[in-house]
């Protein structure tokens, strides 16, 4: 059983940062994919970023490409979202999810963390 708890979220001004964290528990997460999605109201949820394992390689939608930076310590077993230059549409709330190699879905998600930017 893996457990994922996302962190960071928050009230902050357009033009503003955060820093969201998630650690996860219950096993090593070295060898999963991790990523970031989020759930504007009345909107589905998107995927934002992702990360794989091994050697450094990233995905980022197109909306926050120069903006975000998602990396991952696998020592810490935490995957972290660095939120820079944010926009009243990127309020929502944010969920941290892991996948296997090789998955076609998410397998583990956390419980989501919000994040409202005002203008």
């Amino acid at each position: 059983q893996v457990n994922l708890v996302e962190s960071g979220g928050g009230l902050v001004q357009a033009g503003g940062s955060l820093r969201l964290s998630c650690a996860a528990s219950g096993r090593a997460m070295a060898n999963y994919v991790l990523g970031w999605h989020r759930q504007a109201p009345e909107k589905e949820r998107e995927i934002v970023a992702a990360i794989y394992a091994g050697p450094t390689s990233s995905y980022y939608a197109d909306s926050v490409k120069g903006r975000f930076t998602i990396s991952r310590d696998n020592a810490r077993n935490t995957v972290y979202l660095q939120m820079n230059s944010l926009n009243p549409e990127d309020t929502g709330v944010y969920y941290c999810a892991a996948k296997c190699r090789g998955s076609n879905s998410w397998n583990y998600w956390g419980q989501g963390t919000q994040v409202t930017v005002s203008s």
